[in-house]
């Protein structure tokens, strides 16, 4: 049976109605019969997957997660500073596995920081396999229009992946790339890890039913620095469920046969497609290809962080409420969104099959890394991480802003600046005077009301080509 995975409209209305958000108390769209029963083999199909996970680990059973949505539930996430449990100390970004420390950039970047990648390769994100398939990019249409008063040309785009290897897979992955059209050399370019185009003034993905989009858009906003915007359709990369893993990127390297305990998971799938976009970007004129920016949100905060480390050509990275199995501290593990909850059915497939080995017969004190130490392995290159506040606690602001902390010796290693503080600053507190940058804003979850503050930590780095009808973003309506 040949499987093609291309993004349609049904999996994006199950991806929206079954997605783990934690505000799973919104009301939800009703499924046709169709759609349910598509729903229910899918569940199914990524339990069994996730026992046999289990059955290969010789895990009996793994300790629940958080209830993030039922306040009468035993198991209601923690949301009290107060009550966060003493965990071990993290692990030292510069000190290697012989206990010697890092005293150079020299041995930084010989020793220690593969040391750090081959932890997460094993333990956390999976290996990515050592020979990936081509991919050829198809520019299906490109559109001379007018975005926000600008000119612009905007380019849909297909990367066909090779499977000659194993034709009863197919992937395409869906990118949309749009630039200024009166810009003068080549642009810098913010690519979002997203779902496609989407109408104007629609209220961003998870926002409340019925809220509208507040201020300028993120497009708006970069477009009116001269700069160009893409989104890259990650569910065209990889399934975001369980059942998808004999499927999409991972199922085709694999052969359509099920994951061994370190293979790859969703985030590092997703993050190999944010590198053959980049593939791309080098090859269009339009395209600064050496200023390109990605940012995610939720889940796909969590990928953009493990993207930005793992690929050096990305110039800067906007990590927005990451959470557990993101930015955050993994050992603080009694606060918001927990382990147990990404190595659950609903969550595993982000992640490598031995991740699940820390939701039971171990303990995320057992990890030999820890989140300072991916973000760490983003330096030199700048890093925001963002947070929102009331109706986002289940990210844990502070455990991402402890990540930032603790990855800024390596920082400073490399020649430039930590955060230059380690209090935890009050809501709307900006830090972005160093190369790693935080900020928790006062609304939900959602990355909008700190798209600003990125932009303006962002122009240090990143600069474009004269564009005759810019607006400043203050501006625009």
């Amino acid at each position: 049976m040949k499987h093609s995975f291309t993004l349609t409209i049904t999996a994006t209305v199950l991806f929206a109605l079954t997605g783990t958000i934690h505000f799973a108390q919104q009301p939800q769209r009703q499924l046709t019969p169709e759609q349910q029963a598509q729903l229910q083999a899918q569940q199914e199909a990524t339990r069994k997957d996730h026992r046999r996970m289990m059955d290969l680990l010789n895990i009996k059973e793994l300790r629940p997660g958080a209830n993030g949505s039922n306040p009468q539930a035993p198991n209601y996430a923690n949301y009290d500073e107060s009550k966060v449990k003493p965990y071990s100390p993290l692990p030292d970004p510069l000190v290697l596995k012989n206990g010697k420390k890092v005293t150079s950039a020299k041995i930084w970047w010989n020793q220690r920081r593969d040391e750090i990648v081959e932890d997460f390769d094993r333990e956390v994100y999976g290996r990515m396999p050592k020979v990936t398939p081509k991919v050829k990019w198809e520019v299906t249409s490109a559109t001379n229009e007018v975005k926000y008063d600008t000119p612009v040309i905007t380019k849909q785009l297909i990367g066909h992946v090779d499977n000659s290897s194993y034709p009863q897979i197919t992937v395409n992955i869906r990118l949309t790339l749009t630039t200024p059209a009166n810009a003068t050399g080549p642009v810098p370019v913010i690519m979002e890890f997203g779902f496609g185009p989407r109408p104007a003034g629609a209220p961003p993905i998870g926002a409340p039913p019925g809220a509208a989009q507040a201020g300028p858009s993120w497009q708006q906003q970069v477009l009116a620095k001269g700069w160009g915007y893409a989104t890259l359709v990650p569910n065209s990369i990889q399934a975001d469920n369980g059942a998808g893993l004999t499927s999409g990127i991972i199922g085709l390297v694999n052969k359509g046969q099920p994951r061994k305990p370190d293979d790859w998971g969703a985030l590092r799938a997703w993050a190999w497609g944010a590198s053959r976009a980049l593939d791309y970007f080098e090859t269009d004129k339009a395209v600064n290809a050496r200023m390109v920016g990605l940012e995610g949100h939720s889940r796909y905060g969590k990928a953009t962080l493990v993207a930005m480390a793992y690929e050096p050509r990305l110039a800067i990275a906007y990590v927005s409420s990451s959470g557990a199995g993101g930015a955050k501290i993994h050992r603080r593990n009694n606060y918001g969104e927990m382990v147990e909850n990404v190595a659950a059915p609903s969550e595993y497939h982000w992640m490598a099959g031995n991740y699940l080995k820390y939701a039971g017969p171990l303990t995320p004190n057992d990890l030999p890394v820890d989140s300072h130490q991916l973000v760490a392995l983003c330096a030199p290159r700048p890093v925001f991480i963002s947070s929102g506040d009331k109706g986002d606690g289940w990210v844990d602001a502070k455990g991402m802003f402890l990540a930032a902390v603790g990855a800024g010796p390596v920082y400073k290693l490399l020649g430039k600046k930590d955060m230059g503080t380690t209090e935890f600053p009050p809501v709307e507190t900006t830090l972005i005077d160093g190369d790693v940058a935080f900020r928790q804003h006062s609304g939900g979850h959602t990355p909008g009301p700190n798209w600003p503050t990125f932009l303006t930590f962002a122009s240090r780095y990143l600069k474009g080509s004269s564009l005759s009808a810019a607006k400043p973003a203050a501006q625009l309506k």
